[in-house]
């Protein structure tokens, strides 16, 4: 990479994603702009966003807010995932792949992205071809490094061999574990950073369930299984069983499962995203610290796989995804 993803830039990322896309209304752009500037004051440096993530729209308030900082962030951005005409559209073609380059480059206001994922694999276009035109935009250098999103240790080892992959992003926190099954040690491994996306449970951990009132319109939560009524209760009581721990360490129940997510290996980056100053401050401040092998272990077991209500996705969205999934996971979707 032109700017390696290693100790020179911090393990905590911030993710872009929600502060215009898919938890809810847009914020206004001042005010988005106004915290990715907050987050470069308070010293984060990897700022992710995607072709995605406002239908091209967070890449822009990215853009707008980080441009004359340009050379001091690590910068990275996705394809073949895209809003056309209105709705989600997975496309892994070469040619989309090549248009989407040059967009996120203009949105982004940069003549180069230092990592550039493949947003989800096109199962309909072999993984290697929609490689091939990352590889292409890498030695043009508009691109620093390739990874992927969503992906399962099968995949990543056909990539592995068509394309030098950097960086792999899934989703990775005390409650889904799915990285456990492969793709972690993979990683570990073979050279290759994990960024680990919703670490803090999709902020279920900073939700004040007795007196929440609901997601707003165009939540993805909504629609999701952990959320919903029938396993919150559940999943409430393993979160009240960290805040017992987070007491004894000293920190939020939040800030206590970010510390366990670096925990599981100096290779795993985290890029909780935020609407709030006080969590975009508490999230950078927790991830120098250490937790204790026995606070690491009693997380672990509070959040065994299996213990927690709800699969990660509705069955319509985990078609589109490549990652290992738990058998249990598998016996709930045939229930």
């Amino acid at each position: 990479m032109d700017k390696p993803l290693s100790v020179e830039i911090p393990r905590m990322g911030l993710g872009c994603m929600n502060v215009s896309h898919a938890y809810g209304p847009a914020l206004p752009e001042d005010r988005a702009i106004d915290l990715l500037q907050s987050a470069y004051s308070l010293g984060y440096r990897h700022f992710d966003t995607a072709t995605l993530y406002g239908f091209g729209g967070n890449e822009t308030l990215v853009g707008k807010a980080l441009k004359d900082r340009r050379s001091d962030i690590f910068l990275a951005s996705k394809c073949g995932m895209a809003g056309v005409d209105g709705k989600k559209t997975i496309d892994g073609r070469p040619e989309t792949i090549r248009a989407q380059v040059e967009a996120s480059l203009e949105r982004l206001q940069t003549d180069h992205i230092d990592l550039y994922y493949l947003h989800r694999v096109d199962k309909s276009v072999p993984v290697e071809e929609s490689l091939g035109a990352l590889l292409d935009a890498k030695e043009r250098g508009l691109i620093g490094a390739i990874g992927l999103s969503e992906v399962s240790t099968e995949t990543l080892t056909r990539a592995v061999a068509a394309a030098p992959i950097a960086a792999v992003q899934n989703e990775y926190s005390i409650w889904s574990r799915n990285c456990e099954l492969g793709v972690s040690d993979f990683c570990a491994n073979n050279g290759i950073v994990l960024v680990a996306f919703s670490p803090v449970c999709r902020g279920f951990l900073g939700i004040d369930w007795p007196s929440f009132e609901g997601f707003a319109d165009g939540d993805i939560r909504r629609g999701m299984p952990r959320f919903q009524p029938s396993a919150v209760s559940q999943n409430q009581s393993m979160a009240a069983k960290l805040d017992d721990l987070a007491k004894t360490v000293g920190v939020s129940r939040s800030q206590l499962a970010l510390m366990w997510v670096l925990a599981q290996g100096e290779h795993i980056v985290a890029i909780p995203g935020t609407r709030s100053l006080q969590h975009l401050k508490d999230n950078f401040a927790c991830y120098p610290h250490r937790l204790s092998a026995e606070i690491i272990a009693e997380i672990s077991a509070i959040y065994a796989p299996s213990e927690v209500a709800g699969n990660r996705y509705p069955e319509g969205t985990q078609a589109e995804i490549d990652t290992e999934r738990f058998p249990f996971e598998l016996a709930n979707a045939a229930i």
